[in-house]
């Protein structure tokens, strides 16, 4: 029986006597339906382990797969629906033992993630492979923005750890002990990300090689940030500087800004370009998508000499030392007795985090 969605305008012109009638012809197509809301009453503890759940609230929007509680019975959503009584029709709502989920993913429920949908605390959601848990309700934002909307979850071990690029060289666990202080905003989750669009970075060579590129990258962009906790410079000058290509936007600052501090127009709008967003007329967004914060640092640091001779990459996968990364960041202000303080904090960063990831820092630390 082919049975039509309501939407809620539709849903308000009804009378109680259609609703009923929807809910014995529900019950109908599902004799079993009134023996389940009966029998499925599992423990606090063990749904805890099994599935996420919020208690249903009329007329919140509610989509396909999401679990619900609902005078002590669990639903979950078989339609997209905007808040229906769980009990009126098994089309939007079915009985469940909250264990194995409506949507996939073995022990818990998920929808894929949409811009823009409205998410509720506990649902859980797929995205470019990976599983999110909402931590707060929010209007749909990128699961990878920032950790106070979303947390990673495995959604019943569904996640298994990288296999390769950086991910497979530093754990989340690793990061997370490395910068216990940092802003959410500089999520391991968007680091991830950022370099699958650079699979090189962290990905050439030995894994010694790999570890100590990783390394180099994660001491550079904790200086500049005073350990990830500055999403924008401190500062904030002007970097305004006359460009036929690059013009400054009216309105628009190029302050430093995400990992590496990205500065000066024309630097904005090269990474714009390489990433295929207009960074030059949005600026900002360096400073409001984790994401794409570390892209631009990527961005710099796989195919920018600055005043060095070469890219911060070739420096560490060519063996030219991680004294050469410095050189190519920062080289005109810190390099060559410029601001020997600076470079030392930098050194020793990096000395830290090679010791935590298992590898010898290698030679020509300095600059």
């Amino acid at each position: 029986m082919n049975i039509p969605q309501l939407t809620p305008s539709k849903l308000s012109k009804l009378l109680l006597t259609p609703l009923l009638i929807s809910a014995f012809w529900g019950s109908l197509l599902n004799p079993q339906a009134g023996m389940a809301r009966e029998s499925f009453a599992p423990s606090e503890a063990s749904l805890a382990q099994s599935c996420n759940f919020t208690d249903w609230v009329a007329g919140r929007q509610y989509y396909t797969g999401n679990i619900v509680r609902y005078n002590g019975s669990f639903y979950v959503a078989e339609h997209d629906n905007p808040g229906y009584d769980p009990t009126i029709s098994t089309w939007f709502w079915e009985p469940t033992s909250c264990g194995g989920g409506g949507g996939g993913g073995g022990s818990c429920s998920y929808t894929d993630w949409v811009a823009g949908r409205q998410y509720y605390t506990g649902n859980i959601v797929r995205y470019n492979g990976s599983f999110y848990v909402a931590e707060h309700d929010n209007p749909g934002y990128d699961p990878t923005i920032s950790t106070w909307f979303w947390e990673p979850t495995t959604c019943g071990g569904t996640n298994p750890p990288p296999t390769s690029g950086f991910g497979s060289i530093v754990s989340k666990a690793q990061f997370e002990q490395m910068f216990p202080n940092r802003n959410s905003f500089y999520s391991y989750e968007g680091l991830v990300q950022a370099a699958a669009f650079y699979p090189a970075f962290a990905g050439t060579g030995s894994t010694e090689v790999r570890k100590r590129e990783a390394a180099a990258a994660l001491a550079n962009f904790a200086h500049e940030t005073g350990n990830f906790v500055h999403i924008t410079e401190i500062a904030q000058g002007e970097y305004c500087q006359n460009s036929a290509q690059w013009p400054c936007a009216p309105g628009k600052r190029y302050f430093g800004r995400g990992p590496i501090q990205l500065s000066w127009n024309y630097n904005y709008g090269l990474a714009g370009q390489a990433l295929g967003l207009n960074l030059l007329n949005d600026p900002d967004l360096v400073a409001r998508d984790s994401a794409v914060a570390w892209k631009t640092a990527l961005w710099y640091w796989m195919t920018q000499r600055g005043p060095g001779s070469m890219t911060p990459h070739e420096a560490m996968v060519n063996g030219n030392g991680f004294g050469e990364t410095i050189r190519s960041i920062n080289g005109s202000v810190e390099c060559n007795g410029g601001n020997p303080g600076q470079v030392q904090s930098r050194v020793s960063s990096y000395q830290s985090i090679t010791n935590r990831l298992g590898v010898s820092p290698g030679n020509n630390l300095y600059c």
